[in-house]
């Protein structure tokens, strides 16, 4: 099997991420997916950076499966080269026939490139914990949710949000914060599925995450100080060194749809086992 993870952050983002300690996003989407394919090859790259630059000179069409992941970009600067260039990749990627999984602003990417509308959450930035996402009748019928709970939490980061979905796509899974958390786009023998949170998270992770978006998390009042903000990033990663601490994990209101990494990375697993390892058995 031959995955490309298509990191769509721009070299600034990648750098703000390290820069605190967090992980770039291709290395942590590459990390899961090798986790649960340890005998994939997986390439990643970089789209916003210039023209795609694919290692040892092959083409999308070599790949069994497209990974795309989330981003500090804004798919509503559509006319900027580095969300147009992705726009594009994602028409491309269809026009092949080529599969297609991603998350957060890859959910807003295939959206916006197949003909729906992306907007900035009136509610502001969804972060930590996305509650109560609950699947859709199209979802509970759609194998991208096989053996997921009709409603679980997931670790997630977005200011953005579809708002309408594209012509012929399906709403998978929504929730309070916003009606799309799940999505499918298929045309022809192309099919992208796609989710607003982010199952390649961790607790350690989302912790180093809201280092990072600490300053507009309380402008918006999700935290109440930069204080509040640390002091809750450091049960996070207490809790993610001693996951026996159930009373943290009381306090933090996380359970196993997060704490479990079978059951948080099941779309993805769910991708490969019904899109990727059938399309890889038919080259």
């Amino acid at each position: 099997m031959h995955l490309l993870v298509l990191d769509s952050y721009d070299r600034r983002g990648r750098e703000e991420l390290v820069r605190h300690g967090a992980h770039e996003a291709g290395a942590l989407y590459a990390a899961m997916l090798r986790t649960l394919e340890p005998e994939a090859t997986v390439d990643v790259a970089h789209p916003a950076d210039g023209p795609l630059a694919l290692p040892h000179g092959a083409s999308l069409g070599d790949y069994d499966g497209l990974v795309w992941t989330g981003s500090s970009l804004s798919v509503r600067d559509a006319e900027t080269e580095p969300v147009r260039r992705q726009l594009e990749l994602v028409r491309a990627s269809l026009d092949q026939g080529l599969a297609s999984f991603g998350s957060c602003f890859a959910a807003q990417l295939v959206a916006r490139a197949e003909g729906g509308s992306v907007r900035a959450n009136p509610r502001g930035r969804e972060f930590g914990v996305a509650r109560k996402i609950g699947v859709s009748d199209a979802g509970r019928g759609h194998p991208l949710f096989a053996g997921k709970p009709a409603v679980f939490d997931a670790f997630t980061s977005h200011g953005d949000e579809v708002e309408t979905i594209p012509p012929g796509a399906h709403v998978l899974a929504s929730n309070e914060w916003s009606a799309v958390q799940a999505l499918a786009v298929e045309r022809g023998r192309g099919a992208f599925w796609a989710v607003q949170y982010h199952p390649e998270y961790d607790l350690r992770e989302i912790a180093l995450l809201a280092r990072v978006r600490a300053p507009g998390l309380v402008a918006q009042g999700t935290f109440r100080d930069a204080a509040a903000a640390e002091a809750w990033a450091a049960e996070v990663e207490t809790l993610a060194d001693d996951g026996k601490r159930s009373d943290l994990a009381w306090r933090l209101g996380v359970d196993r749809d997060v704490l479990d990494p079978a059951l948080r990375h099941r779309e993805v697993a769910n991708w490969i086992e019904r899109v990727v390892k059938p399309r890889a058995a038919r080259r």
